[in-house]
């Protein structure tokens, strides 16, 4: 069969379309697509929720394709590889309490049963401001990263959503926006972002999923932007409490969607 460049063109383009215009209305945005916020996405679509992740660069993974500088392996205590083990990832035990998994394998394959569960990732995308109507944010306001990249002006888009995940890991880019517009009113003890704490992977771990919550109405944070948001430690590449993380945003947005029906 002859290809014709014209209708590869086209299929393109209509089928990203058809695909943008069908998240424009969604009931969880996540901005981050990360381990976070790949596993907050996987389980809210698996719940019937419409969901959308958008990422600001090219490819997906967050901090989890690098492991530990650049040695793509990745260390999981038990109650992360619990997560592991429903996605079909091998791992493997070093010592008591701690499993490695490769990288690679981990952060493609949370990906790919995210997108089979039904969760449409935007990659390319940046989230330049947020909607928010009476105290409460409502969607996305995005643009492609390109056009921040080369400090162009171009207008945006706009996305609705019920709630919004924010999950950038230490940038923390929405929570950032809301701090700046919208003055001292987050839902952390000083009403402004506290801040991210050096290295100790232990109290990490358990903070960030202690710290996982709504940080403004309508906008939840996991992963590491949960502990830069509400202040607390980093903690390397050791990625339980970020699968774990990504399972508890989604546990919380989704009994918040299931007593609105």
């Amino acid at each position: 069969m002859a290809l014709d460049e014209l209708i590869i063109t086209q299929a393109i383009v209509e089928r990203f379309s058809e695909k943008l215009k069908g998240c424009l209305m969604l009931d969880v945005a996540i901005v981050g697509a990360g381990p976070s916020g790949l596993v907050a996405g996987y389980y809210l679509a698996k719940n019937g929720h419409r969901v959308a992740i958008f990422e600001k660069k090219l490819s997906i993974g967050g901090g989890m394709w690098g492991g530990g500088m650049m040695f793509n392996q990745i260390v999981v205590q038990t109650e992360g590889k619990r997560i592991l083990d429903e996605f079909e990832i091998k791992t493997a035990p070093f010592s008591e309490g701690y499993y490695t998994a490769d990288a690679i394998e981990a952060i493609t394959t949370i990906c790919s049963k995210a997108c089979q569960a039904g969760v449409n990732v935007f990659n390319t995308i940046s989230v330049e401001d947020v909607l928010v109507r009476e105290g409460r944010v409502i969607g996305l306001v995005i643009n492609w990263s390109t056009v921040e990249m080369a400090k162009l002006d171009v207008d945006p888009l706009t996305i609705r959503a019920q709630y919004v995940i924010e999950a950038t890991g230490h940038a923390t880019e929405v929570v950032k926006v809301i701090e700046k517009k919208m003055g001292e009113s987050l839902l952390t003890p000083t009403g402004k972002i506290i801040g991210e704490k050096s290295l100790w992977a232990e109290i990490g771990e358990a903070d960030t999923i202690k710290n996982t919550k709504e940080a403004y109405p309508g906008l939840f944070v996991c992963g590491m932007a949960a502990n830069a948001t509400f202040g607390s430690y980093r903690m390397g590449p050791v990625f339980g409490g970020m699968l774990l993380s990504g399972e508890r945003v989604a546990k919380l947005i989704h009994e918040r969607l299931r007593t609105k029906t």
